[in-house]
């Protein structure tokens, strides 16, 4: 059975092997002090978002890391799902799906309004999020770096 826990700063240890995993896979150029450093931040401070470790048989098998935003058009706050990762050996065996619907509870206690995710085209996870129920934006997302 597939669940969900809430990690705080003392699950570091858990999530940042998986996090480095994630960067590493995505191509995603960020070292590890910043990486850390950001972790630490989000697990430290709730306001802006969550992170969650994935469990099966109370075994960490993956995490999710949703922030929170504000958007007059969702009526209040949203919450996008920056990362999902599952651990290889436990992928297609419907963990991703599981950790989506469990985190749908879990938002709705934090009055979260809409999820947003980011996908490549490319990416295997874009058939897990459309049979989750998203749907692509008529909008393009476009980012500017700031530091």
């Amino acid at each position: 059975m597939i669940s969900l826990r809430p990690a705080t700063l003392t699950d570091l240890s858990e999530v940042l092997p998986r996090t480095r995993a994630l960067q590493d896979h995505e191509s995603i150029e960020i070292d590890n002090a910043r990486l850390e450093a950001g972790l630490r931040q989000l697990l430290g401070n709730p306001g802006f978002g969550g992170v969650w470790l994935v469990t099966r048989d109370r075994q960490t098998i993956g995490y999710a890391i949703v922030t929170f935003g504000f958007d007059l058009e969702f009526g209040g706050r949203e919450g996008w799902l920056t990362e999902l990762w599952i651990d290889a050996d436990q992928r297609t065996q419907g963990a991703g799906a599981a950790a989506i619907e469990a985190l749908v509870p879990e938002l709705a206690l934090r009055d979260i309004k809409a999820l947003h995710l980011q996908v490549r085209d490319d990416n295997p996870a874009m058939r897990l999020y459309e049979r989750s129920g998203f749907v692509a934006s008529p909008r393009t997302i476009m980012t500017r770096r700031l530091g």
